[in-house]
């Protein structure tokens, strides 16, 4: 390849990663954080959608934060919204300050509430003891929805609005490699 063929497509790279960038930057809202100047109980979710896609649902790392409970205390996050949706997500403990932080990520116990509560899937072992994802029944469906963080030692309640999102075109692909590597089970 000559200097000058190589200078042709440097332009067209060059596009390619300036569109790329831009799609990247553009597509991602900021997270949400706690407003520190309000006392009362408060409670964020990062990142602020959920997506339906098995792959990507099991990969994502669903961050709540809270504020404004009584230090020591047990606080409760759930999923609650339309037909009859209460899907627990996770349990934690309130620090000192009266704020916690709980992640429903790549754990055991997360994972589990992610396919029970969010996926309304089971969980099976293969024969290489690797976790296998079924699908029995349909998910959650896609919509708004809230979080709910409850305090188990006192009325103390706090809500932030979720949106819960269909599969991309992306995430489906995803989810068929995955079901071709044995990963998940379609049974619907």
């Amino acid at each position: 390849m000559n200097p000058m063929q190589r200078f042709e497509r440097l332009p067209l790279a060059l596009l390619a990663a300036v569109v790329l960038l831009v799609f990247t930057i553009g597509c991602s809202t900021p997270p949400k954080a706690l407003d520190r100047a309000f006392t009362g109980p408060q409670l964020v979710m990062n990142p602020q959608v959920i997506p339906l896609g098995v792959a990507k649902l099991m990969d994502t790392n669903i961050v709540f934060e809270g504020s404004g409970f009584k230090p020591g205390d047990t606080v409760f996050v759930s999923l609650i919204g339309q037909k009859d949706v209460n899907a627990s997500l996770v349990l934690t403990k309130v620090e000192a300050n009266g704020t916690f932080r709980a992640e429903v990520g790549q754990s055991a116990l997360a994972k589990l509430s992610k396919i029970t509560g969010i996926l309304r899937a089971n969980i099976v072992t293969n024969e290489a003891f690797d976790s296998v994802v079924v699908l029995t029944r349909p998910t959650i469906p896609a919509g708004a929805y809230t979080a709910r963080a409850t305090s188990l030692f006192s009325t103390i309640t706090a809500e932030t609005p979720v949106t819960v999102a269909e599969p991309t075109f992306f995430n489906r692909i995803m989810d068929g490699i995955a079901d071709m590597l044995g990963k998940i089970q379609d049974k619907r």
